[in-house]
Parts: C-alpha cells; sequence; structure tokens
C-alpha cells in the first residue's frame, strides 16, 4: 500500500476515535444563546473557525507587508 493510503487510514481511525470518546452532549452559553451540541462537533467547529480566521489574517499580513514593501521600493527609486 501506499504511505498516503495509510497515513490517511490511520487519520480516519483517531478520528473516529475522537468522535467516539466526546459524544457527551455540552451546553455552549454565549450572552443570553445557549447551543448544546457534542464535544466533538463542538471541537471540530471551533478548529474549522480557527482555520478560517487563521486564513484571513494571514492573507491580510501578507497584503499589508506587500504593500509596504511596494512603498519602500517607490521611496528608493
Amino acid at each position: 500500500m501506499k504511505p498516503k493510503v495509510i497515513i490517511g487510514a490511520i487519520l480516519a481511525g483517531l478520528v473516529a476515535l475522537f468522535i467516539i470518546q466526546n459524544v457527551t452532549v455540552m451546553d455552549l452559553r454565549f450572552l443570553f444563546w445557549t447551543l448544546s451540541m457534542s464535544g466533538a462537533l463542538l471541537m471540530i467547529l471551533i478548529l474549522v473557525v480557527g482555520v478560517i480566521l487563521g486564513w484571513l489574517l494571514h492573507g491580510s499580513f501578507n497584503r499589508r507587508k506587500t504593500h509596504s514593501n511596494a512603498r519602500k521600493e517607490d521611496v528608493t527609486v
């Protein structure tokens, strides 16, 4: 078997184990909202939100850095 398939199977098994161990319903409270969901789903949701925020902020910092470097080149020319 190919290494990618083996690694994918191992990761899929670990994800399944994680979900099975975290099926307990948790309450998420913020101000006057209350949301009940499984612990695994809550952690995956937090991970997805973190990845999206990191991706957006990384793009924002790259644009700012590129824009700043372009100004420096304009000044030196």
